[in-house]
């Protein structure tokens, strides 16, 4: 029976190198500042061994790949306990793609803020009827996605991944993998009227999808 610390080693070390490639660096992890922003003074020590991991691009894939480590550990379930048919811990683990390397490292900060901000959904800290993320939800990022420039994209639309497995299986369970998408303030009206499905078929087409460009122009 798998322990904890093996559903942990298997999807760090077997599952996303798999997946997404045999170069990265990190993991780079959560701490109080970045629970503190949201809101929250009261933090399970556990939480700051979450993290990102950043993936080079491969052969496969010309893109900087990053993606969390952690919303699918089940740090909460006994091994005894594990169901492989039901969610592992959140269930969701989040990625981004986008061009080249970011400098300033915002790929990274975006996660680790928006990871934290699931966790702290998951536990209710923003009250019951306030459930984690899920596909076609829109996040407010701010300015985190920016190139000098161009138009910021404020907002991270999540989308179902096509071009790699979206759902995973661990011997706790399952997880489903959250792409994020950046969209700008007149894409984010527009999903409202129509539907972030919509809006994400359109930045398909265009370019804009799956990969996050911020020097891209705007699709409506």
């Amino acid at each position: 029976m798998s322990s904890m610390e093996d559903v942990w080693a298997y999807r760090e070390e077997t599952l996303y190198p798999r997946l997404f490639g045999p170069e990265r660096t990190g993991i780079y992890v959560l701490d109080f500042d970045d629970f503190k922003a949201l809101g929250a003074e009261d933090v399970d020590p556990r939480w700051l061994h979450l993290g990102v991991f950043e993936f080079a691009p491969t052969p496969a894939r010309n893109t900087w790949l990053y993606v969390t480590s952690g919303g699918s550990t089940p740090w909460e379930t006994e091994p005894a306990d594990y169901d492989p048919e039901d969610y592992s811990w959140i269930g969701s683990e989040l990625v981004i793609e986008v061009p080249s390397q970011p400098q300033d490292q915002w790929a990274i900060k975006l996660l680790r803020r928006l990871l934290a901000y699931n966790v702290l959904l998951a536990h209710s800290h923003f009250g019951e009827d306030k459930q984690p993320f899920d596909y076609g939800d829109r996040i407010p990022v701010g300015e985190a996605i920016r190139e000098k420039g161009t138009v910021a994209l404020r907002h991270v639309a999540l989308m179902e991944p096509k071009h790699y497995p979206a759902t995973a299986q661990l011997d706790s369970g399952r997880f489903d993998f959250l792409h994020l998408v950046g969209i700008n303030d007149s894409e984010r009206n527009w999903a409202k009227a129509h539907s972030s499905e919509a809006l994400l078929r359109l930045l398909e087409v265009h370019g804009g999808a799956p990969v996050t460009d911020a020097r891209r122009k705007a699709v409506v």
